[in-house]
Order: structure tokens, then C-alpha cells, then sequence
């Protein structure tokens, strides 16, 4: 069944919904909902929150049902996402629309969980309910893409975020500016986007040249709400991890060290600081990316943003590893002898449907640079 501009108008509300879920909803996907009676008027809205169980489709019935009683029989719910319809922490959410009486459901996008992938739609149909997809797809699928990659391949979605100049140089020449002080490349404007990005993310990481250059702190500065503190991460390959360094000092089991060093008294010094450190095999002596990606799945991270120097930035590029980029681009050019984004990157990269944002003068691009959902289906 096609949708239609009232469709659309619906589901924009309740994407306005799923976003109250950013911050909140990981390692579940941010969702919303909007349920109207069989007269067209709001009966109730919900949203998903992990710590309260209870997916967006339920929080808005246990309100609609309040609201309109026997009304909301023949009524329609927009969702942003397919309902469930399978049992996992809650009930399937099929099952509760279907037996509140609605008539009709339409998602913005199929769930890429490969458990659901149709599945749900499927069920209401059979049920009886008229179903529709597509309404606002494009921007529900970006409101979950971290979930899109985790949910099939038990990875994060990485995003790169690099903050360089016209000439694509992220750091003053050595010898510049002191060890362990901070170069600003951009703007204040650009900063508070980056902590944007942060508290959208669930990790971030730099490399141990990052952290003896900068000292940084990593921390989510947006004040915005978060369910689980934002996890720092470090690759270090030989443990050259200052002890007096900031993340290190604020680690409160949120500073995470990859590293293929097996220098247990370093690693203990660490660890007795608050700091989780983990060896992997070495791959030519470096920490290897994909095992760490594996590693963060395993954790449930969905989002990772990767804020690394020169090297890092190349091996994730090379390794095809990089999902969606963010380039913040100051109007400076710092000449030769500092340091690049890149260097050596063998193959042609293209960012396409590149998104631009103004920070006063700095400039935004964004772009996806591999798409982590699945082909589109409709059921």
C-alpha cells in the first residue's frame, strides 16, 4: 500500500519522538510512535528508552488505550521503525497492535535486524491489518544507521570526523606548539557540533600519538542526556600511555586500551588507574582494526567515532572500514610541512549526497560512504 502526504506528516512527528531516544535507546535502535483513532485525532505517542523496557508502539497504546477506549479500534500507528515480532526482552510489538484493534500500520523503514527484516509487516498483514513502508524512509534509516551495522554484522558503524584545513592538514608542523597542549583547527562553532557527534556515539577513539600530541579528555560536553557514559578509546600498540595523562586520570572504567604490548606491569599500572586494557595478536606490530571493531561489538557499541591523526585515518580508509565521514574544513592553509589528513591513500574515494553545514566560517561535509543497511524490501 502506497503512503500519502498525511502519511509523511505523521511520520515526521514520530521521528520528532524517536529522536528523545538518541543518547538513550542504544544497543536498541531509537525509535518512535504515533497511534490515531479511527477519526484521524492523536490518541498517543511514545518513544523507546532501554532502562524502561518497553518499545515505542506499547508506550504509545498504554496511552492511546487510556485515552480513546473503544475509539482506537480502526485507528492507525506510524512507527519509525518495522515492529518487532519476535520475542526479546518484551513481547513481539505485532502482537500488541493487533490486538488493540488497529486497522492499519505503516512503518517508515523495514528493521534491519535479519530476526525481524519483514517479518513484522508480514504478521500484521496476515492479522488483517492494512501495511504501508516507506514514509520518510531515508531519514529514519539515518536516525539508526549505528543499528543498521551492528544488528547484521555485529559491528559499530564507524564514523570519521576529522577537523583539518583547506590543505588537509589536521596539525601544525612539529615543534609548532608545545607536547600534550591542544591546536585548535576550527572554530568554537565546529567544537560544539563535534560534541554533537560524541553524544550521538557510544565510543570514541584516538590513536596513542593523539594522545601524547593533544593530552585530550574525550569527554561527551554536549550535556545532553546519555544512558551509559561515552567509552574512550585508545589504540596503543606498546602501552605508551602516560599515567598522568587525562584520560587516564578522569578513567572511571570508561578509558578502554587496545594493544598488542605483553608488558603486564604496564598494563597493571592501568588497569589499578581505572583503565581497561586490552591485548590482541599483532598484525605487522600494529593493534588490528577489524579485532577491534569485533571487541566493540561484542560490547554492544553501535556508533563509533573515530577522531585519529594521519596514520589511523589512512589504515581505516585503506581497510574499507569507514561508513559515513565528516570533514569540519577551517579557511586556513597551513602549508606542507604540517601534518595531513591522509597519506598514501591507494584508492579513489568518492563522497556522494555529500550533506554542507556552515560553522561561522568553517565548513561541514558529511557523506555515507558505504550504506550499513540492507537492500530495500517491501513485504
Amino acid at each position: 500500500m502506497s503512503v500519502s502526504e498525511q502519511d509523511r506528516y505523521w511520520m515526521q512527528r514520530a521521528l520528532e519522538l524517536a529522536r528523545r531516544g538518541i543518547g538513550v535507546s542504544s544497543p536498541n535502535p531509537a525509535v518512535g510512535c504515533v497511534i490515531l483513532d479511527r477519526a484521524g485525532q492523536v490518541a498517543g505517542e511514545g518513544w523507546h528508552e532501554y532502562d524502561l523496557l518497553d518499545h515505542a508502539e506499547v508506550v504509545a497504546l498504554r496511552e492511546a488505550t487510556a485515552h480513546a477506549g473503544e475509539r482506537l479500534r480502526g485507528g492507525t500507528a506510524y512507527v519509525t521503525l518495522e515492529p518487532c515480532n519476535h520475542t526479546g526482552r518484551t513481547p513481539p510489538c505485532t502482537a500488541a497492535l493487533t490486538e488493540a484493534g488497529l486497522s492499519r500500520v505503516v512503518a517508515a523503514t523495514i528493521d534491519p535486524n535479519p530476526q525481524v527484516a519483514g517479518h513484522g509487516m508480514e504478521a500484521l498483514r496476515a492479522a488483517g491489518l492494512e501495511v504501508a513502508i516507506g514514509a520518510c524512509e531515508s531519514e529514519a534509516r539515518r536516525l539508526n544507521e549505528g543499528f543498521a551495522r551492528w544488528s547484521q554484522h555485529k559491528h559499530p558503524l564507524v564514523l570519521m570526523k576529522v577537523a583539518m584545513s583547506l590543505d588537509g592538514r589536521i596539525a601544525p608542523p612539529p615543534g609548532y606548539h608545545a607536547p600534550r597542549q591542544t591546536y585548535w583547527i576550527t572554530n568554537e562553532a565546529s567544537r560544539e557540533a563535534v560534541q554533537q557527534l560524541r553524544w550521538q556515539a557510544d565510543a570514541t577513539m584516538v590513536g596513542i600519538d593523539t594522545v601524547l600530541a593533544d593530552d585530550p579528555m574525550l569527554t561527551d560536553r554536549s550535556g545532553l542526556r546519555r544512558r551509559r557514559p561515552l567509552l574512550r578509546i585508545v589504540l596503543d600498540s606498546a602501552l605508551r600511555m602516560p599515567l598522568d595523562a587525562k584520560l587516564v586520570e578522569s578513567a572511571r572504567n570508561d578509558v578502554l586500551v587496545f594493544s598488542v604490548s605483553n608488558n603486564e606491569a604496564r598494563a597493571a599500572e592501568l588497569r589499578n588507574r581505572g583503565v581497561r586494557v586490552v591485548t590482541l595478536p599483532a598484525e605487522a606490530g600494529r593493534v588490528p582494526l577489524d579485532k577491534v571493531l569485533d571487541k566493540l561489538g561484542e560490547e554492544g557499541i553501535l556508533t563509533l567515532l573515530t577522531e585519529t591523526g594521519t596514520r589511523l585515518n589512512t589504515a581505516l580508509l585503506a581497510g574499507g572500514l569507514v561508513d559515513r565521514m565528516h570533514l569540519f574544513v577551517s579557511p586556513q592553509i597551513m602549508g606542507s610541512d604540517a601534518v595531513p589528513a591522509f597519506r598514501g591513500v591507494a584508492q579513489f574515494i568518492q563522497m556522494a549526497d555529500v550533506e554542507v553545514e556552515r560553522y561561522k566560517n568553517d565548513l561541514g561535509l558529511c557523506s555515507l560512504l558505504r550504506d550499513p543497511w540492507p537492500p530495500t524490501r517491501k513485504p
